[in-house]
């Protein structure tokens, strides 16, 4: 070996290991304090938004199973109506046929009409 490569093998330093340490930032520098606040309302907005998203999410929750409730409760409306209704035609066919066997009963009347009603549509459109 030439003395200029014992000379430069000498003068050689060793690189230092790497280090997962993050420089600590200057507490004066603008730059930093200006990212830092910046990264502070960043995670300040997302805990809000998160905060909110749940919020909604109850409400939610909430506003379905009231719309539930009331779907259940409709049904049961419309069935009791069904049902109501279904009586009503019963008693006018009942009243109609009473009718019906009073005038030729006691009145002698023979006009006719039939023993059994009309549909309830056309007695409707009849008292108009």
């Amino acid at each position: 070996m030439s003395n200029r490569s014992l000379v430069a093998a000498d003068t050689v330093i060793p690189l230092a290991p790497k280090s997962n340490v993050k420089p600590v930032p200057e507490a004066g520098d603008p730059l930093d304090r200006a990212a830092q606040a910046i990264l502070g309302l960043v995670h300040r907005t997302a805990n809000d938004a998160k905060a909110k998203n749940q919020q909604t999410l109850a409400v939610t929750h909430q506003l379905s199973a009231q719309l539930r409730a009331a779907e259940d409760r409709i049904r049961e409306l419309e069935a009791n109506v069904r049902h109501h209704q279904d009586r009503a035609d019963r008693a006018e066919r009942w009243l109609y046929q009473i009718s019906v066997e009073i005038e030729q009963l006691f009145f002698g009347r023979d006009d006719g009409r039939p023993s059994q009603p009309p549909p309830p549509q056309a007695l409707l459109h009849q008292r108009r």
